[in-house]
């Protein structure tokens, strides 16, 4: 069963998020199977409420969003209670969850972010995007951390603060295609400085003033993707040089969309095999100068707070 959990998870990786595969073979075996295990888990959730698998459409939904999202809060509960999972992503999450002392609510505010896809919830601030970016990747971060046994506070900020820039970067990225399917993460009030409105900011007359949100967005992300850097010291070596790596490919598609300007949406922006292999070097390097400088700067505290957690209760509303 454990070597099935194991590679369905590295399938689910492989086939969702090529960025993130590259970097996940740096971890050390243990550490590896349960960041897979994680993302299987993730992947799953996201499948699941969008009625696709791995990113595919699947037949005509069966049930409802609302009524799937429930379905995924009580398995969570399930999982994280220890009772037996058949399912093998909720087996999946239940070995990290249990293993690396997970708390229940960060699981929880991670389904808020699918419960907010469901519900269609629009964002009229940056902030109000961070809020989104939190749910469905902040707290990725820190569970992820977790699994490389962080436990520093501080540390676990900065690895929240690298989900929030992903997840920026992912947005602005995919503008397009989330617009195809009618959901919009933007700040309405970034799109109306540029007279845009929710009707209108995907049409392709309109890419000169959509690449200049979207650059917004890139330049947005700048200080969590700094942040994150100055976090590397408090990782495992092997861990410090995945995340390195991880943070260099997501920025450098960051990079790109910002350069490629209106034509950033004509094709899906991302990096080549050879592109990964000179991030994954440079990763190594920056990993490196971590053990060097293990004192980082202060965090800076004009940048977003993620909620708190103690035992299974969250401190505070996201």
């Amino acid at each position: 069963m454990n070597e099935a959990l194991l590679s369905h998870a590295t399938q689910t990786m492989a086939v969702g998020s090529k960025s993130f595969a590259t970097a996940a073979k740096l971890f050390d075996p243990a550490t590896r199977r349960s960041a897979l295990m994680l993302y299987a888990w993730c992947r799953h959730c996201d499948d699941v409420i969008d009625d696709q698998h791995l990113g595919f459409q699947t037949e005509a939904a069966q049930s409802s969003p609302l009524l799937r999202l429930e379905t995924l809060k009580v398995l969570t509960i399930r999982a994280c209670s220890g009772e037996p999972m058949s399912d093998p992503a909720f087996a999946a999450f239940q070995e990290v969850a249990l293993a690396h002392a997970i708390p229940q609510q960060q699981a929880f505010d991670h389904l808020e972010g699918y419960a907010m896809d469901v519900r269609g919830d629009l964002y009229h601030s940056l902030e109000e995007t961070l809020r989104y970016c939190y749910h469905v990747a902040g707290v990725v971060g820190l569970m992820m951390a977790r699994v490389m046994g962080v436990r520093d506070e501080s540390v676990l900020d900065r690895a929240c603060d690298l989900g929030l820039a992903f997840q920026l970067t992912n947005i602005a990225r995919d503008i397009v295609e989330d617009a195809a399917n009618n959901r919009c993460y933007l700040p309405l009030d970034w799109l109306a400085e540029e007279g845009l409105t929710l009707e209108n900011y995907a049409e392709p007359t309109r890419r000169a003033q959509l690449a200049k949100v979207a650059q917004r967005l890139v330049a947005a992300a700048e200080p969590y993707y700094a942040s994150a850097q100055a976090g590397l010291a408090g990782l495992p070596l092997r861990s410090a040089w995945a995340i390195a790596t991880a943070r260099g490919v997501y920025r450098e598609i960051g990079v790109k969309v910002d350069r490629a300007g209106g034509e950033a949406w004509d094709r899906r922006q991302g990096t080549s095999k050879a592109e990964k292999l000179a991030l994954l070097a440079g990763g190594g390097a920056m990993a490196l100068a971590s053990r060097v400088k293990r004192n980082p700067p202060t965090r800076s505290p004009a940048l977003w707070q993620r909620p708190h957690v103690c035992g299974d209760r969250a401190a505070g509303a996201a």
